[in-house]
């Protein structure tokens, strides 16, 4: 499977941007699916996700800011981001838990992230 994200930029502070993010490939199911990012000299942090159950989790720091949402159709999900800050600069990436066939596992996979830039 293969998960390509979108939407990246450069922006500036109070501004907003939409990402994307694509699965392709061999499907059956898609399970928990969100938003990761990454800052310069920082570690990989959990920003907003979909669980198993479909229930969200924002990381504190967006709250009230980002909005994640699916559609399941398309096997794709999307992030809005609002009031951006030059702190929610990073690589921001996409994640999911993928099943190929009925009754297999899922696996997990990572897109190659997009950029977004918020400059003060």
């Amino acid at each position: 499977v293969q998960l390509v994200e979108s939407g990246g930029g450069l922006v500036q502070a109070g501004g907003s941007l939409r990402l994307s993010c694509t699965a392709s490939g061999t499907i059956f199911s898609i399970g928990a699916m969100g938003w990761y990012r990454q800052a310069p000299g920082k570690q990989r942090e959990l920003v907003a996700t979909f669980t198993s159950t479909s229930r969200t989790n924002y990381a504190d720091s967006v709250k009230g800011r980002f909005i994640i949402s699916r559609d399941n159709a398309k096997n794709t999900v999307y992030l809005q981001m609002n009031s951006l800050k030059p702190e929610d600069t990073g690589v921001y990436y996409c994640n999911a838990n993928v099943r190929y066939y009925s009754g297999a596992s899922y696996f997990n996979s990572w897109g190659q992230g997009t950029q977004v830039t918020v400059s003060s």
